[in-house]
């Protein structure tokens, strides 16, 4: 067995792992602390385009942060944790490039905000999502409080935090959090495939989008917007666009530069 925490497979679509089988995948200051080492790799390298992570096994995506670890910690050292979990998730989110999470067992607690940070989210049919963390006289602390209502709205978002209730992957897809669910056996190849989709695309247009996107969460309207307008700028200045365009009036497919 692959004695690592994390498994880190390079290439234009990258895949991480989380390898803690035993422990469900859950997230100790170690794999948290390797996380934040490989999404330095991945911001330091031009050659990655897709990004996908995943749990080892068949049961956990990620099952949350560490309990066992976290019932030893003192006041100071949890609220340490929490930070450098927010610096982590934080790091998924603002990634350049996009970020898919192949969920495939339970994504609780730390594992549904780890997936929160994602940019998109394919399911296992055996998947099960929530927050429950209240269950344990705690509460999100990896930035569910906040994500979690921007994917699936506030009112149900109170719900589930408040009562610390899991939800399956039929709902997840219902309430707009998974982009697509499919048989256990198929997931990794499903992701794989829209990640390979992804990357077909020009990888400067797509950060340009991300980072649209991800304007439309964290700025009002009207700054949203004025970003958008940049942002188009900056694209129709690039050599894909003059490349794109062209081979659409050349009826060819487009030989993206990347730039």
């Amino acid at each position: 067995m692959e004695l690592k925490e994390l498994v880190f497979d390079q290439g234009a679509i990258a895949t991480l792992t989380v390898n803690r089988p035993a422990a469900l995948n859950a997230l100790n200051r170690n794999v948290l602390e390797e996380m934040a080492r490989v999404i330095r790799e991945v911001r330091n390298d031009a050659s990655v385009r897709v990004l996908i992570i995943t749990g080892a096994g068949d049961r956990a995506f990620v099952a949350g942060a560490d309990i066992a670890a976290m019932a030893k910690m003192t006041p100071t050292e949890g609220l340490e944790f929490g930070r450098l979990g927010h610096r982590v998730m934080e790091s998924f989110e603002d990634l350049a490039i996009p970020v898919i999470a192949a969920v495939n067992g339970f994504a609780l607690g730390g594992g549904l905000e780890l997936a929160l940070a994602c940019d998109l989210i394919i399911a296992s049919d055996r998947a099960r999502f929530g927050q429950p963390e209240i269950n344990l006289g705690l509460i999100p602390g990896f930035g569910g409080t906040q994500r979690l209502p921007h994917r699936i709205g506030h009112n149900k978002a109170r719900e589930l935090i408040m009562t610390g209730e899991m939800f399956d992957a039929k709902t997840a897809l219902e309430w707009h959090l998974a982009n697509q669910v499919v048989p256990a056996d198929q997931l990794i190849d499903t992701a794989r495939k829209l990640a390979e989709k992804i990357a077909s695309k020009s990888a400067f247009a797509l950060r340009q989008a991300k980072a649209a996107l991800r304007a439309a969460i964290t700025m009002e309207q009207d700054a949203g917007l004025r970003f958008e307008q940049e942002a188009f700028g900056v694209v129709f200045a690039s050599a894909d666009r003059v490349e794109g365009t062209s081979a659409f009036v050349d009826k060819r497919p487009p030989n993206w530069q990347h730039r």
